[in-house]
């Protein structure tokens, strides 16, 4: 059943229930995105494994989350079944046979794979204000604060080192608000307090270093397959936020990293985006707008995104139309709700004059699906009511101890396992306040025995703490006096702060980063 360049994805049936023609996935297409989609029960995830199976046995690697634990069987060899034979048959599926695939396997938690992170830095402030639910003004002051740790050279790569530059905005509101935008004390404080339910929910997991290369999930085995990563989420859907924005957050990176490549034969890497709806439900209109924008231009770089779901209504229409190659499962028609959503899923395929696709998505039956695919010049093709073929892999979970021994065996062994903390944030701004408190102790003895001729105002001027405005840096008062009677103005209080903050500033940028920071399209810092 094999065919050069496609994917088989099984057989469609006549109206008497004869085999019609096997269904392909074209692999040339298979960065147009898709989308499955279907009631409980129907055979999504085993979809999915199929899918999965083909474009690994292509040479494409495959991301993809194991809600279930079902999908961690991909790793196993398949056992023949009677009901595995009987579909083989029914589809004239001559060549099936049994296969194990290779696999990565990966855990926020790092517990049932290799452990998964990212820095708060190349979070950036768009996906951060989504997983705290911040609002538009706590939003706001996310962006200040990522402007002054990109601009102060302050790292920011776990929740302490912005646990602590919120603190140091929190005390220094007033003054930050005169430079960057009001940031206020209330807001500072409500985003504390998001930090505290992200620690307690786990997300501190996931903050961190080493981060996650996105070289890593596009492997290939020896063998020329593609290797298929499988991010365990049983645990992480308990934080259903969480497990949208880390995937959307890995969809950034991956766009943001990845050069052009145009249409290539192949795409360079499969995303699999398990409970889909989860990434749409109440979002805010911004990050719909970027999520529709990264989907529409992502296949320029090689990668397919295919969204998994019960209810095509979880995607939005703009969404959707991205969305080339479709497998439909049965859905229920009990409730308004749901009658609209067949109505909705019918619309969207070529109808097929031999029935009725609304009428046809009420009674399929399990592994039995409606496929429509990209094909010819791009067109989708008229959808087939299809057996679904049967996976090679085994269909269920592995053992602790057969994910163990895969785990040990990985190519990424002992590369993510322990965590790494640099100088970051934390401990700049600890070491910046420590070197302020030592240095206010002499200021304020200087200032106590100051004649009272001599220009108080001038050694009490607002400073920016900890940003480099040293003592030793200013003229005496009497020199600032000189110059004012030979014409000089004395600085504003501002103009006065900042510059001694760009001197700060530039040393810390010239010496820790040496370029520009750039945020990419859903402010994730371009690395």
């Amino acid at each position: 059943m094999d065919e050069a360049g496609k994917l088989f994805l099984g057989g469609s049936r006549n109206s008497d229930d004869t085999l019609k023609k096997a269904e392909y996935l074209t692999l040339k297409f298979g960065n147009r995105h898709g989308l499955v989609t279907g009631a409980t029960g129907t055979g999504k995830t085993v979809t999915l494994q199929v899918l999965a199976e083909g474009f690994s046995a292509a040479g494409v690697p495959v991301f993809c989350s194991d809600i279930k634990g079902d999908l961690s069987g991909i790793a196993a060899m398949g056992e023949p079944k009677d009901f595995l034979l009987k579909r083989a048959e029914q589809i004239q599926f001559a060549e099936y046979d049994n296969a194990a695939f290779p696999t990565i396997f990966w855990d926020l938690y790092g517990e049932k794979g290799h452990r998964v992170r990212s820095t708060v830095a190349e979070m950036g402030p768009l996906l951060l204000a989504r997983l705290m639910d911040a609002s538009d003004a706590q939003e706001g002051v996310l962006n200040i604060a990522f402007k002054i740790a990109d601009e102060g050279g302050l790292p920011l790569l776990d929740l302490k080192d912005l646990q602590a530059l919120l603190t140091y905005m929190g005390e220094h509101a007033g003054e930050i608000s005169q430079r960057y935008g009001f940031a206020s004390k209330a807001s500072v404080g409500s985003l504390q307090r998001g930090l505290l339910v992200l620690e307690q929910q786990g997300a501190e997991h996931f903050f961190g270093e080493p981060a996650l290369r996105i070289s890593d999930i596009m492997r290939t085995a020896p063998d020329g397959r593609g290797v298929v990563s499988v991010l365990a989420a049983d645990r992480l859907m308990m934080n259903p936020r969480l497990y949208a924005t880390f995937l959307l957050w890995l969809l950034s990176e991956l766009f943001e990293e990845l050069p052009e490549v145009g249409d290539p034969e192949k795409p360079r890497l499969v995303f699999f985006f398990d409970e889909a709806h989860l990434l749409f439900s109440e979002a805010p209109k911004v990050l719909l707008e970027r999520v529709e924008q990264v989907v529409r231009l992502i296949r320029s770089k090689g990668v397919g995104v295919y969204f998994i779901t019960q209810n095509p209504l979880d995607v939005p229409e703009t969404v959707l139309a991205q969305l080339g190659n479709r497998v439909q499962h049965a859905l229920r028609a009990y409730t308004p709700r749901e009658q609209k959503a067949v109505k909705t899923a019918a619309e969207t395929f070529r109808a097929n004059p031999d029935f009725r696709t609304d009428e046809a998505i009420t009674q399929l039956g399990t592994g039995e699906a409606l496929v429509s695919t990209l094909e010819g010049k791009g067109a989708p093709s008229i959808v087939e009511r299809t057996l679904i073929r049967p996976p090679a892999a085994r269909i269920g979970p592995l053992s602790d101890d057969e994910r163990r021994k895969i785990i040990h065996a990985s190519p990424v062994a002992g590369q993510y396992d322990e965590d790494i903390d640099r100088e970051s944030a934390f401990e700049i701004l600890m070491a910046r306040a420590e070197k302020a408190g030592q240095k206010e102790v002499p200021r304020r003895a200087e200032i106590e025995v100051r004649e009272d001729g001599e220009d108080a105002g001038a050694a009490g001027r607002w400073t920016l703490p900890g940003f480099g405005d040293d003592l030793e840096d200013e003229p005496s008062p009497r020199k600032k006096a000189g110059s004012a009677r030979s014409g000089y103005q004395r600085e504003t209080v501002i103009e006065a702060a900042m510059k001694s903050a760009a001197r700060s500033v530039a040393s810390q940028v010239a010496n820790q980063i040496g370029r520009a920071l750039v945020r990419g399209i859903l402010g994730s810092l371009k690395r």
